[in-house]
């Protein structure tokens, strides 16, 4: 009996040994399963003037890609300063960045724009009543097995503006429909699809039920080699919102300063810990906020991030909070007209042993002959924040012998390009509504 009732205990006692130890291998994996989800995927950008580039085009020159480049960030720039209510996000054209993603099951790889300034990630579908030329196949939503349509008072179809959906009522599909800046647009069916991305850093990484477009009525200046847009703005419906518990709502972006150049690539990283805490080779990183702004303004319609701008000679009482906004598709940096006036007043009373000289392509106002010319170093001072900028962020050069200050004057908009942000690891923090810069090497991805 004695026997009996040490067995009974002791095999009692073992089972709740093992429970104990089973709960405590649970928590530890579920830690562990958790830490491995918020892991930062890094993906690389392709310049779409890089000879990696699937749009790269051998015979075209320095004048014919910075003429592209002018005209698209002009588009950019006055769709950024309507007056009306926007409609959609901004890119219409080729874009600057490309990423790969995979959509769908089994997996089908798309080359896409990545795009900080629109809220809805859409690509072309089978079968299209009008669609651009594309070179890859079309999506065909017919074979993926995960591919579902999202009804009109669906929590996604309510996450489109009112200016930006539709409902299909005979079949209950909820449909958007979207406005660029230089009258291309893309129409479709709103959906959820797993999404994956192939990241150096984590293999791939899949995304179930994300809402995206499915696009069959896409007209205008899209480029042949991409299906659509990655969205990386604000937006309910963004990639970075939508994944945002996995990455803890952060991402970041490195631009190279020769990845439009050579096969050099930059990348964006989609998590946490994007900005190393210890500064490289002396660099610090600044950190502004990002400003939220008004329902009724554009800033809102455009899911943007916005910064605090000022110049030393300004009171900063007197300036009024977002009134720049950071974006990387808009290739210059255009600066309201009246401060304008005043940064090209004290760049040209700066500049030592600098004639000016007019730019040969006709494009940027304010250039100097490049020989043995002194430029000034920039400083952009946003809130908190003091970025210093190198020659190469400031002015860009035109030709052999000419160098242009890489600024545009706007009316009654500020926008911070992407040639500023060469050289930079930008991050975008999401829950702490900030934006932080550091100088970096991008072509060493984290």
């Amino acid at each position: 009996s004695l026997h009996h009732n040490l067995s009974g205990k002791y095999s009692k006692m073992a089972k709740q040994t093992f429970i104990y130890c089973s709960l405590l291998a649970i928590v530890i994996f579920w830690a562990l399963f958790s830490s491995a989800q918020k892991k930062t995927l890094t993906v690389e950008l392709i310049h779409h003037d890089s000879p990696r580039s699937p749009l790269y085009n051998p015979l075209h020159t320095v004048s014919d890609r910075l003429n592209a480049a002018f005209l698209h960030s002009i588009s950019r720039s006055r769709y950024f300063s309507t007056k009306t209510d926007i409609q959609s996000g901004l890119i219409g054209n080729s874009g600057d960045y490309y990423m790969t993603i995979s959509i769908s099951t089994p997996a089908t790889k798309v080359l896409a724009v990545a795009d900080t300034g629109s809220d809805l990630t859409w690509i072309q579908c089978k079968s299209c009543q009008q669609c651009y030329k594309q070179n890859s196949p079309i999506f065909d939503k017919s074979q993926s097995s995960t591919y579902k349509t999202e009804s009109c008072d669906s929590t996604a179809c309510h996450g489109l503006s009112k200016d930006n959906k539709g409902c299909d009522e005979s079949r209950n599909i909820c449909k958007y429909q979207y406005y660029y800046g230089d009258n291309s647009f893309s129409k479709g069916e709103v959906a959820t699809e797993t999404l994956t991305i192939d990241s150096s850093s984590a293999s791939y990484v899949s995304f179930p039920s994300t809402v995206i477009g499915c696009g069959y009525n896409n007209v205008g200046t899209f480029a042949e080699t991409g299906s659509g847009i990655v969205s990386l703005g604000g937006g309910p419906l963004s990639l970075i919102l939508q994944v945002g518990s996995s990455i803890g709502k952060k991402f970041s972006y490195c631009l190279s300063h020769t990845s439009s150049t050579s096969n050099e690539t930059s990348f964006l990283n989609l998590g946490t810990n994007t900005i190393p805490s210890i500064p490289r080779n002396g660099s610090v990183v600044l950190t502004t906020p990002l400003v939220t702004k008004a329902p009724n303004t554009y800033y809102y319609q455009s899911p943007l991030a916005t910064l605090s701008f000022c110049t030393q000679e300004e009171d900063d009482t007197t300036t009024t909070p977002g009134n720049i906004i950071i974006d990387s598709g808009t290739t210059f940096t255009f600066l309201e007209s009246g401060f304008y006036g005043r940064v090209v007043a004290a760049v040209e009373k700066t500049v030592i042993r600098g004639k000016r000289v007019s730019d040969p392509q006709g494009l940027l106002p304010h250039c100097f002959e490049d020989k043995a010319v002194s430029l000034p170093k920039i400083t952009m001072h946003f809130t908190g924040a003091d970025v210093k900028l190198s020659r190469i962020n400031a002015f860009l050069k035109t030709s052999e012998d000419t160098v242009c200050l890489s600024m545009l004057p706007a009316t009654g908009i500020s926008i911070y390009g992407n040639l500023i942000q060469l050289g930079f690891l930008v991050e975008y923090d999401l829950e702490a509504k900030t934006v932080s810069f550091q100088h970096f090497d991008c072509t060493t991805h984290l």
